[in-house]
């Protein structure tokens, strides 16, 4: 039987309840510590040198990483108290399984965490200007975050684009075809480029374009199409989404961004009128039921967080300032879609953390 107590208030409180919330609360607490503790891990290369030479003392991996012992056991206990790294009490000495080992040494992991953590950590940085915006309603811009946050961005999805992005395509109907044959392609909102430049390089034939409003993830993402061999193919260009350029597209891709915009039903126009008869546009999206209720979950509440942080607060600074945000669900995208003139849309794959969808003329 739950027992209940006053507490400075007309309603009883549940003593279990309240314990529960309590706890609930200390592991956030801990979750948001630990995140900045995930990034210096990552950035001194600790989870690296763990996964590379480990069981390591505390001793050994200051020297191996030439950091300072004392910071360094304080960091491995406080990863091992999370289950971030494991401990043997037996040698003293620190490890990573595998699993541990795919989550944050391996970069081409698609459950790589670190960029998440660099994203996360660098996102809040712009708190007491969303306080301030909560009030006035203003927006505030993806340009206006802290570079960071581009890079973590990047690291987050890029392994992830690159596990599942050809299935994606393949998805689509007669897509992938056409683009081994060769297409012409065009990646809205391409931030660094991690998609684009893997659309280039699985579909050599095919030329493709990748569009964002952000100067300088531009420049990033033509040195990434350089180091990766397939700037003869893949252009960059800074433009809106809806004012870039070029006609008749056989694939218009939008990764993670599409809930971003001021104008998703402006852009769908654009994307219509710059679409091939038999084009396709894939619209990759955070996964989201249509019901809020079912969205209270683990991944929702990132996915609220992240879109309260970023996500609303730059569509909001734009023209129309529709704020769809980052759980928008299959419903109410469907809707900003076929607004904009597309008649045909439909959920051609998914993954736990995504959604993709095809829509065509």
């Amino acid at each position: 039987m739950n027992e209940s107590v006053d507490i400075d208030g007309p309603e009883p409180i549940n003593e279990e309840k309240l314990s529960e919330l309590v706890e609930t609360s200390l592991v956030d607490l801990g979750a948001t510590v630990h995140a900045a503790l995930a990034v210096i891990g990552d950035e001194l290369g600790l989870y690296e040198t763990l996964d590379d030479e480990g069981p390591l003392t505390s001793s050994e991996l200051a020297e191996k990483t030439e950091t300072v012992e004392r910071y360094v056991r304080e960091w491995l206990r406080s990863q091992a108290a999370g289950g971030y790294v494991t401990y043997d009490a037996e040698t003293d000495r620190y490890y990573l399984t595998p699993e541990q080992a795919h989550i944050l040494a391996n970069e081409e992991s698609p459950v790589f965490m670190p960029g998440a953590f660099q994203l996360v950590g660098s996102v809040a940085k712009i708190g007491p200007e969303l306080q301030e915006a909560f009030r006035t309603g203003e927006g505030i811009g993806w340009h206006e975050h802290d570079e960071d946050v581009f890079h973590g961005t990047e690291r987050f999805f890029g392994p992830s684009y690159g596990a599942f992005l050809l299935d994606w395509i393949g998805a689509l109907d007669g897509v992938d075809a056409r683009l081994k044959s060769g297409g012409r392609i065009v990646d809205v909102g391409c931030g660094h480029g991690a998609p684009t430049i893997r659309i280039a390089e699985a579909y050599p034939n095919s030329t493709v374009v990748g569009i964002d409003y952000h100067k300088e993830s531009i420049e990033v993402a033509r040195e990434r199409a350089e180091t990766a061999g397939v700037a003869d193919r893949v252009r960059f260009e800074v433009a809106t989404a809806r004012e870039y350029t070029g006609s008749d597209y056989d694939l218009v891709t939008m990764f993670n961004c599409y809930h971003d915009m001021g104008d998703p039903v402006g852009v769908a126009a654009h994307v219509r009128e710059t679409l091939s008869e038999n084009g396709a546009w894939m619209i990759v999206e955070p996964y989201a039921d249509d019901r809020v209720e079912n969205n209270l979950t683990p991944f929702g509440r990132l996915g609220y967080a992240i879109s309260t942080l970023a996500c609303t607060p730059n569509s909001l600074s734009q023209d129309v300032g529709y704020g769809l945000g980052a759980q928008a669900c299959e419903d109410r995208t469907r809707e900003v879609v076929t607004g904009g003139g597309f008649t045909r849309f439909r959920r051609a794959a998914e993954t736990p953390t995504s959604l993709v969808f095809e829509a065509k003329l």
